[in-house]
């Protein structure tokens, strides 16, 4: 094997990650042809294809396992080392990279990451939002050091993550304060026929509230579904429907959306990880959120 060009490796891991040269040259912003270029270059140097076809799509061969193992472990070791540079330079913050499922509640997000801000060494806090599955992808290819989620890692997923519980929240019912007067008589009777703010169909909130709209004998009336949280109260606020929330922010939700509770979705609830790349926990912003969370938000 020639001299191993690490341009080339990370081209390769890159669509070996994405699953196809297309969405790698999303990823990287070169052209399509540049990657494959390269990448016949590397297998070259190799001296063994690294890829086979199947469908649109490629998959890694015998060999290409071998490569990509290997530049895991190159890429891991340089996404450490990068940080760790970052980290001793003085009076720089150390950004922690958070990516944040659409779905959470943004004040139950903001209370699991603020205790990350009292840490004695300053880190600034950079949070994206996404569907789960993008957002391990960019845990992944450590763009990001946490991710937040109503859900654990998909099964079948080949995602090196680990799933870090942090508690779960029974689930109320708001509207807005004359709405809810209405409403709270005669519950969960009254919920039959009435306009409801819920989650997508495909959330797992979504699927526990309709088994139990089922179990009590009632059929509301779905208004409008939502993959953001945000939304969802912005609209139950408006006075159009009513909306589920975490008992655990139940007083910030009538604070702030001028709501009051209905009632509890019976044993409903909504469980929050911290999904990291580590099984035991080091990170110390994420060593502190996840016990915060656990002694204080959860208990």
């Amino acid at each position: 094997m020639r001299h191993l060009n690490y341009n080339h490796l990370l081209y390769f891991w890159t669509v070996a990650r994405e699953g196809s040269i297309a969405r790698a040259s999303e990823v990287l912003h070169l052209t399509p042809q540049t990657i494959s270029g390269q990448l016949k270059l590397l297998e070259e140097s190799v001296g063994e294809a690294l890829f086979q076809r199947v469908g649109r799509g490629l998959v890694l061969s015998d060999a290409g396992h071998v490569v990509n193992q290997y530049a895991d472990e190159i890429f891991t070791l340089g996404a450490e080392l990068a940080q760790r540079v970052r980290s001793k330079e003085p009076g720089m913050p150390v950004a922690f990279n958070v990516g944040i499922v659409s779905s959470i509640p943004k004040l139950i997000a903001y209370r699991i990451l603020a205790p990350a801000l009292s840490l004695p060494d300053p880190i600034r806090i950079v949070c994206q939002e996404g569907d789960l599955e993008h957002l391990l992808g960019e845990l992944a290819v450590h763009r990001l050091d946490l991710v937040l989620s109503d859900r654990a890692i998909p099964t079948g997923l080949s995602v090196k993550a680990y799933n870090h519980l942090l508690g779960e929240s029974n689930i109320a019912l708001f509207a807005q304060r004359r709405m809810a007067a209405r409403y709270a008589r005669r519950f969960p009777d009254s919920l039959d026929d009435a306009p409801m703010l819920l989650p997508v169909i495909t959330s797992a909130l979504r699927r526990s509230l309709d088994d139990w709209f089922d179990s009590v004998g009632v059929g509301p009336r779905v208004v409008a579904e939502f993959d953001d949280s945000a939304l969802l109260k912005a609209f139950g606020e408006a006075g159009s429907g009513i909306f589920p929330a975490p008992s655990a922010i139940a007083t910030e939700v009538e604070h702030m959306y001028h709501a009051r509770i209905v009632g509890l979705a019976g044993d409903v609830k909504d469980a929050f990880f911290a999904i990291s790349p580590e099984r035991k926990l080091k990170h110390p912003a994420v060593v502190q959120i996840t016990e915060s969370a656990r002694s204080a938000l959860f208990d």
